[in-house]
């Protein structure tokens, strides 16, 4: 079977030439026909929905619409009766039948991205689901014949999931019947600039305004070495602040240093909490230009302290939920992100305390950070919420690097979002 790419890129709004992505779109074509059940992989924002879209799309059930279902979204009580539907007054506030999104879905494809935060409970019935067909609606007792095309996403382990028991082996296996593998951006760093060039397209189509541009080979270097942990979405939305906010259209380096954390930046702490933005770099000496890397290096290991008190704070709250202890709660140290790369700092001691007292005499005015002190009385819900409000500000609201850190699941972290208020 011959696969035109270009003519699949096109369709499905997909940008890039690298041979890892061109072999994911050529194995989503080939399986597309077939009954198999799709696992996609990948990090968090590399399009694996696009991946699904493929699928369904050159599949014989394309004439229905495809059902996508982000499972890690659902709270952990209703996605039972989302997913399979329920029965009028099986629970408190069913005034009426309801079908779920498998019954949605028959005849069709359900995408179920997330799939590895499934709970236990429902990871049986989306078994039953994939072995025999079948659904029962909570509150019902007879089975229902469902006929549905499985594609499901994660950017989790799966294999460790199992190891450890949080996944079923079973249904990885019915869901593993066919893996595609994702890229993340990373991973395929030529198509970082086609990509910037596309999205400042679409907003220029949508402001009405012209579409800015990469100035040189200085800047493409620039985008193409920052790692993007948030991948293509992060890609997305850092085009669109740079589209938007400067009216400048050719986007130079120093113009990137602004939008973009990266150490190579010489992004510089002032004391107003604001940043020094690389202009005017060739007027900096050799030492001040020392004296701000140890600053970065300090800002670094004061993050990584942050998310290891963070993590404690956690431990310490699930250890003393009961008892009403007082718990220590760290005090934000910085408001700066956190950097990539590290940097060359002094070798010896000596030499990191000469340039530390340089550091602190040019940076008298910084304001200090506010201490929390060990008997001041937080119940648990204060101190659940600084713990969480802490991880999602140093994730930039990303729930799921949220709840790693925390060391719960993103569903966990949703409910508790909103029984707290947030």
């Amino acid at each position: 079977m011959a696969i035109d790419i270009e003519q699949v890129k096109q369709k499905y709004g997909i940008v890039g030439n690298d041979a890892k992505l061109n072999r994911a779109i050529e194995n989503a074509v080939l399986s597309a026909p077939t009954s198999l059940s799709i696992l996609v992989t990948g990090e968090s924002g590399v399009g694996k929905e696009a991946f699904a879209r493929i699928i369904h799309g050159y599949s014989d059930r394309r004439q229905h619409k495809l059902v996508a279902v982000n499972c890690g979204a659902i709270p952990e009580g209703t996605i039972e009766s989302e997913l399979f539907g329920h029965k009028k007054g099986s629970f408190t506030g069913a005034d009426r039948d309801r079908k779920g999104y498998f019954t949605e879905a028959n005849g069709s494809t359900i995408f179920l991205d997330e799939v590895g935060d499934l709970p236990l409970s429902v990871q049986v019935k989306l078994l039953r689901v994939l072995q025999n067909g079948e659904v029962i609606p909570v509150g019902e007792s007879m089975p229902q014949q469902v006929d549905v095309r499985v594609v499901a996403a994660t950017n989790n382990n799966m294999e460790e999931a199992v190891r450890e028991g949080r996944f079923r082996a079973d249904l990885y296996y019915r869901l593993n019947q066919m893996s595609i593998y994702i890229p993340p951006l990373r991973e395929r760093q030529n198509d970082i600039p086609m990509l910037f060039s596309r999205f400042a397209a679409d907003i220029a189509i949508e402001s009405g305004r012209p579409a800015v541009m990469l100035a040189d080979d200085q800047a493409r270097e620039y985008l193409m070495h920052y790692p993007w942990n948030g991948n293509v979405r992060e890609l997305q939305n850092i085009t669109k602040r740079i589209a938007w906010l400067e009216s400048e259209r050719l986007i130079t380096r120093e113009i990137l240093q602004k939008y973009i954390p990266n150490t190579s930046a010489q992004i510089v702490p002032l004391a107003q909490g604001g940043y020094a933005q690389g202009h005017g770099m060739s007027n900096i000496t050799d030492r001040e230009l020392l004296l701000k890397a140890l600053s970065m290096g300090q800002m670094i290991s004061e993050m990584r302290d942050e998310l290891y008190d963070l993590r404690r704070t956690v431990e310490q709250l699930k250890e003393h939920s009961l008892m009403g202890e007082p718990i220590v709660t760290p005090a934000p140290k910085h408001t700066f992100e956190p950097q990539q790369k590290s940097m060359m700092l002094p070798s010896t001691e000596e030499e990191q305390q000469t340039v530390f007292e340089e550091v602190t005499t040019l940076h008298d005015d910084v304001e200090q950070p506010t201490v929390i002190e060990a008997d001041l009385p937080l119940d648990l819900n204060e101190r659940e919420k600084m713990a969480i409000k802490k991880a999602l500000e140093l994730h930039k609201g990303n729930r799921k690097m949220a709840a790693k850190d925390l060391g719960i699941s993103e569903r966990t972290l949703y409910r508790r979002i909103k029984d707290l208020g947030l």
